[in-house]
């Protein structure tokens, strides 16, 4: 399956629902052989996230394990325990994200293999991380949107619940934090020859998507609140309504300021002091948003968005998923391709999102079936067929697919 940059590193990948799968999943589109263990007798629980489904198949599931080999395994025995410790000692890297402790309760610990495989590479992925206070805590994105900020500061605005970020933000950014640390120590190994742990977790996730507002609080010790879909140091950058539906607007710097009230009918804005500089369009964005959402609601969004790209002001539409991945720069960066399921056929799914000019990594399979690729896998680290079966009619592992 060695397609890409990362051909030839192996990757055992025990990950459940998300952070896990996402980093499994970022690793096996640039190229690496997944292994994707799970865990017996219902698997990743994100074979449950019913509905949607596509032929009985969990749609969630199929989202984040394409390109992965499946290995069904019992690892509540001694046996199952045996075959996942001899995958992960085979492996040039792991993938967990289980809660932290969880894994040391199995035997497979990173202290206890890497004494017999210290090239290995660990990256764990927890709710807060392996260290601290409440490194023993599970997390969710839900909660980890909340300690992290990141519910503080979305939302309508002051007096309005707290909203949550749609997508499962922490999880998905745990996985490619995950997976970016997975490469930096891929790169240490070869200079070092050893391998080592690499901890990340929603938390962290979640605090390094407030960038900005962080910036605001260590500056100032004042904490920004929610500001629905405005900028917290630059206006004017938000969304306004149509005659017909919403556009963004992202006249933030002062070139692109001095360009916008011409094109809509308002060039006196330019003279206004409380507008004239960005510090008095912060100090005064509400009386701004007024004044443009009145001009706004006068015109459909085609008419605003052919005016303002004459204009070189940069703006767009506020899209729904289904008009996303049918817009033609959705579809000509591959971002929407198909892969083969190999019971459904062939099934759509989200492309990679990194190109390359010398490494193409085109999408190469589908998701698996619980234990697709247990016997094929199984056989590679050295168990014989008769072995493998045996184990499959005692319930120690699963061969999934025949």
């Amino acid at each position: 399956m060695g397609v890409g940059p990362l051909e030839g590193i192996s990757v055992v990948e025990f990950g459940r629902i998300m952070a896990g799968p996402v980093c499994g999943l970022m690793l096996a589109d640039l190229g690496a052989d997944v292994v994707k263990i799970e865990t017996l007798p219902r698997g990743d629980p994100t074979r449950r996230f019913l509905p949607p489904d596509v032929g009985g198949e969990s749609a969630a599931f199929m989202m984040l394990n394409r390109n992965k080999r499946g290995v069904a395994i019992d690892v509540g025995t001694d046996a199952g325990r045996d075959v996942a410790r001899r995958l992960i000692l085979a492996a040039d890297v792991l993938v967990e994200n289980f809660r932290t402790g969880r894994m040391e309760q199995l035997g497979l610990g990173f202290e206890t293999l890497r004494q017999q495989n210290p090239r290995l590479i660990w990256c764990s992925i927890s709710g807060f991380g392996r260290t601290g206070p409440y490194a023993d805590r599970g997390g969710f994105d839900l909660t980890a949107q909340g300690y992290s900020g990141l519910m503080s500061v979305t939302g309508e605005g002051e007096g309005r619940p707290p909203v949550k970020v749609g997508a499962p933000i922490t999880d998905i950014t745990a996985g490619i934090l995950g997976a970016v640390g997975v490469l930096a120590a891929v790169i240490q190994r070869a200079r070092t020859g050893t391998g080592q742990q690499v901890d990340t977790s929603l938390f962290e996730g979640g605090i390094v998507q407030t960038y900005w507002q962080s910036a605001i609080t260590l500056a100032t010790g004042v904490a920004p609140g929610p500001m629905g879909s405005a900028h917290p140091l630059s206006a004017p950058y938000e969304a306004f309504e149509c005659a017909n539906g919403w556009i963004t607007l992202g006249a933030s710097s002062q070139a692109t300021w001095e360009r916008l009230p011409p094109v809509i009918g308002l060039p006196e804005l330019l003279e206004d002091e409380r507008f004239r500089e960005n510090a008095g369009r912060m100090e005064h964005r509400r009386e701004l948003a007024q004044i443009l959402g009145e001009r706004f609601r006068q015109r459909t969004v085609e008419e605003w968005l052919s005016s303002l790209d004459e204009a070189g002001v940069p703006a767009g539409p506020v899209l729904d998923l289904r008009a996303t991945l049918a817009h033609e720069q959705t579809l000509a960066r591959d971002m929407v391709t198909e892969v083969q399921h190999s019971r459904l056929g062939t099934v759509k799914t989200l492309g990679m999102p990194i190109k390359f000019s010398d490494a193409p990594v085109p999408s190469r399979c589908g998701a698996p079936i619980l234990g697709e690729h247990t016997l094929d896998v199984l056989r590679d680290v050295g168990y014989a067929e008769q072995q493998i079966r045996s184990m499959d009619d005692a319930g120690i592992v699963r061969i999934g697919g025949e």
